[in-house]
């Protein structure tokens, strides 16, 4: 693949509205932005998408960027790579950190499809004329719920995710439920409810499509108990940081679904074999958000594009959280859903003027 330089950008943006979740709000957003160089000047690029604080999970932008410039691109630029895949026995012996191990896969995914001249969809499978979207709502007062519900079914979302925990949960979505009858609603706990699983109990009957990350992260085998008692389907989100967690999540009955992100379960490669993985165990997949940027984005609709993607990801619109991307073209989505980018790799360029506006740091790391 003949990379020779690597460019890691620290970058931060403010978010149109804040976004809150059981676990915290957000309203100021770090993130990673990496681009690897080959000798003929292609770029491939790709996203670190750990949060600031370990509250998601343990990694964070700073726990990122030190196993970026220490660690995982010095490692990169020693070794001469024919394949994205290959850079699993590059940085395998790194343990964990599967968020910064995912910048460098994305980034080498992109810089490989365009060195190919093709899209990254269609070189990984895609076959979808279109990606579905859906939209995620933080937690909100339930006049601001309907409101952000209302303006997502006007521009066409099918599905709506809602963020809960214990005492914003069967009131905001029993309200959603009547407003809204045909509604697909998500209920996303990110991990509220543990030791308090009787209360889903009371949002069983909703007809949900899904409850997302009701108990903590490690916990598959109380996840599996609970899916027992529940009609609703459990969808695992924090609880797969890897292929070898999804493995042993399927074996256990711990879930029905599980969202897939790529930023999370360590790149393109290793959401490439969940995929698999799922397929061959009747799982339902679809692909999650992070509050991402631009090139996130679009590494999530290719990924999208994908067969047995049939459940709306949370694909929204760059203009749905930020005044202005770091990407270009936007992320758009019409009529709840999205069509894949014209052009070779995500589809997607960096837009200069804007990253230059909101980096705080830049490094390049040579060969």
């Amino acid at each position: 693949m003949n990379i020779v330089k690597a460019v890691l950008h620290e970058i931060s943006m403010t978010l149109k509205k804040p976004f809150k979740t059981s676990l915290g709000t957000v309203t100021e957003r770090r993130g990673l932005v990496l681009e690897l160089h080959d000798k003929k000047g292609v770029i491939g690029l790709g996203e670190g998408v750990a949060f600031s604080e370990p509250w998601y999970t343990e990694e964070t932008i700073d726990t990122s960027l030190i196993m970026l410039q220490k660690y995982l691109l010095p490692a990169l630029l020693k070794e001469d790579l024919r394949h994205p895949e290959e850079a699993a026995r590059v940085y395998g012996a790194v343990r964990g950190n599967p968020m910064a191990k995912a910048a460098v896969d994305m980034a080498l995914w992109d810089l490989y499809a365009r060195q190919s001249h093709k899209p990254l969809y269609e070189l990984i499978g895609g076959t979808r004329k279109r990606a579905l979207a859906g939209v995620a709502i933080g937690s909100q007062s339930i006049d601001d719920l309907l409101e952000q519900a209302k303006e997502a079914v006007s521009e066409g979302y099918t599905r709506v995710k809602v963020k809960i925990m214990p005492r914003y949960d069967i009131k905001p979505l029993t309200a959603l439920r009547k407003a809204y009858p045909e509604l697909s609603i998500l209920a996303d706990a990110n991990s509220a409810y543990e030791g308090k699983e009787d209360e889903l109990l009371a949002i069983d009957g909703l007809g949900l499509q899904m409850i997302e990350q009701p108990l903590s992260q490690k916990d598959l085998a109380r996840h599996a108990a609970l899916q027992k008692r529940l009609n609703t389907p459990i969808c695992l989100d924090e609880s797969i940081d890897s292929y070898d967690a999804a493995v042993n999540a399927i074996a256990l009955n711990s879930c029905k679904v599980i969202n897939i992100k790529i930023g999370r379960v360590g790149g393109l490669t290793e959401a490439l074999k969940i995929v698999r993985l799922c397929q061959e165990h009747h799982i339902q997949v679809w692909c999650g958000g992070m509050l991402e940027f631009g090139i996130s984005r679009a590494h999530n609709v290719a990924l999208s594009m994908l067969p047995g993607f049939d459940i709306p990801g949370d694909l929204s619109s760059s203009s749905r959280y930020w005044e202005e991307d770091i990407a270009m073209p936007d992320v758009m989505v019409r009529s709840g859903e999205i069509e894949p980018f014209k052009g070779h790799g995500i589809g997607v360029s960096l837009n200069r003027k804007r990253l230059e506006e909101v980096t705080l740091h830049s490094f390049d790391i040579k060969k």
